[in-house]
């Protein structure tokens, strides 16, 4: 692109999407995030940057994903989605970073810059998928986007509304077609459609029941499984609960994040004793399952709750078809429960990997094994699986005895009805109930693999969060010199105690977790 056509396109950035703030915004671990009134000039600039990033990739599709997940809904964000729907390459977070906060006058200098760093040939065709969530600035935003998309002269194709997965979902489809169909309805194809034939393979039986409760947390995916159900054909009885009528707000009070830290119900969801409901987030990436007792007690399934059972599942039909000797292991962070890890390691003898919070360093790891199964403590997981691990499948379905091939299928189609390129809540949702169904099993049942240890999280609002500094995957803290010498000399006090402290990766806030052998401990030294 000739320097007189930069000009134009820069021209038209600072009239349509100025830089009106100084605002010092970071791309994080899901990219960039915070009051929405502060975006349109980033959102525009990542539509640029976008288009870049797909040259380098030799014109293959990129992702502009617009949401700020399980944040309340004054908040917005944008991230870029990689060819394979993997989040962003981290090494281009700084380059993110700096597009993002130059001035208006300098936009047109630093983005020829960065087309000279990362060897770019803008003379190829440039695609960019662009999707948002539910929030009522995110129209305005994804606008943005697109124009900044065709001012490189990249082509936008907009998802409208779409769960963040089935973006991730319909990106990595369109770069490889041997994955799916890179549309909504091939995303329903295959999780569903996969789902529906899984089950038919399974009776209903022992503890188990097909009605299920669901909170939509007032965002998108409860509407996307309002849409599900009707194809469900009576495999699964969904009760669906805020999906963003009577006035309910995006996240306020509802939705997995709200569940996982205030370890509470959320509002607008009706309760039955032991009857087991999952709790979505408002972009639809995270999941976690609770219950009320008959003396209206929370109990929470997490994350690491959905890990286990996967993985004991997974490693049951592994060894009926007869490939065990395909390498399995489970990724963890910071947050995961003690208890967790201790049942995972000693009673499932799976290998754990415990690594930075952060989807991305999950997935990461997770690639390293055959199957890798990884889930933070919010919710936020999926499994992974080679194509080692699928070719291995494929070929004692093929040659195998009637049990193996037996399991075999059963493990292919768990396979298709993974969303392997992020966190998925939908197919997170689909996963769970395929396994409790196929062993018969209610909530209380898989809440009594193991006890979790009592643990509590906070978020304390800080002017600077990067003065807390962390190593040991963000287990022990480095500075503030002294604070973990005082961590230290408090959980020495608690039997099974364990805390630690970590700066936020999207907000300027420092979140502190801590656990211990009882509830009451937690509250026996009040400056934890």
């Amino acid at each position: 692109m000739p320097p007189s056509s930069l000009r134009v396109v820069y021209a038209f950035a600072r009239e349509m999407h100025p830089k009106t703030t100084d605002v010092f915004i970071q791309y994080g671990t899901a990219g960039f995030r915070t009051k929405a009134n502060l975006l349109e000039h980033v959102v525009y600039r990542m539509g640029l940057l976008a288009v870049i990033r797909s040259r380098v990739k030799n014109g293959r599709t990129i992702g502009i994903m617009i949401t700020a997940s399980h944040n309340l809904e004054p908040d917005n964000g944008v991230k870029l989605i990689d060819p394979d729907g993997e989040m962003l390459e981290q090494s281009w977070e700084d380059i993110a970073t700096r597009m993002a906060n130059v001035s208006d006058n300098d936009l047109e200098s630093i983005t020829g810059q960065i087309i000279k760093e990362v060897n770019a040939d803008m003379s190829l065709k440039a695609s960019v998928y662009i999707g948002m969530d539910t929030r009522y600035t995110s129209p305005r935003l994804a606008a943005a986007a697109a124009n900044g998309v065709i001012a490189l002269k990249g082509t936008p194709k907009e998802f409208g509304i779409v769960t963040t997965p089935i973006l991730h979902f319909c990106v990595k489809c369109r770069n490889d077609n041997t994955y799916g169909v890179p549309t909504e309805e091939g995303y329903y194809e295959k999780i569903v459609g996969s789902f529906k034939r899984i089950r038919q393979k399974l009776s209903v039986s022992g503890d188990y029941n097909t009605t299920l409760y669901v909170d939509g947390a007032n965002g998108v995916g409860g509407k996307k499984l309002n849409i599900i159900k009707k194809t469900l054909d009576g495999e699964l009885d969904l009760m669906l609960f805020n999906l963003g009528g009577n006035g309910g707000k995006l996240n306020l009070n509802c939705g997995a994040d709200y569940v996982k830290v205030s370890q509470s119900v959320p509002v607008g969801v009706e309760h039955v004793p032991y009857q087991r409901v999952a709790s979505l987030d408002g972009d639809g990436d995270r999941i976690v399952y609770y219950y009320v007792d008959d003396d209206k007690k929370m109990h929470l399934l997490d994350g690491d709750r959905i890990a286990t059972l996967l993985a004991s599942y997974i490693t049951e039909l592994l060894n009926n078809c007869g490939a065990n000797s395909l390498k399995l292991g489970l990724v963890q962070t910071a947050y995961a429960n003690g208890a967790s890890t201790k049942y995972i390691t000693e009673e499932l003898k799976i290998p754990v990997s415990c690594v930075k919070t952060g989807v991305k360093n999950l997935h990461h790891e997770a690639l390293k094994y055959d199957i890798g199964i990884y889930f933070e403590a919010n919710g936020h997981g999926t499994v992974v699986y080679s194509n080692e691990a699928k070719n291995t499948l494929k070929k004692i379905d093929e040659d195998g005895d009637a049990e193996q091939r037996k399991s075999a299928q059963i493990l292919l189609d768990f396979i298709n009805m993974t969303n392997e390129t992020v966190g998925d809540a939908i197919s997170d949702l689909f996963l769970v109930e395929t396994v409790l169904c196929a062993r018969g099993q209610n909530i209380t049942g898989w809440e009594t693999t193991y006890q979790d240890l009592p643990c509590r999280q906070l978020k304390v609002t800080v002017q600077d969060r990067n003065a807390i500094q962390t190593t040991d995957a963000e287990r022990r803290c480095i500075s503030p010199e002294g604070l973990q010498e005082r961590i230290d000399e408090l959980v020495c006090k608690v039997e099974s105690g364990r805390a630690f402290v970590r700066p936020s990766g999207t907000e300027d806030i420092v979140r502190v977790y801590a656990e211990g052998d009882t509830q009451e401990v937690r509250y026996i030294q009040g400056d934890w």
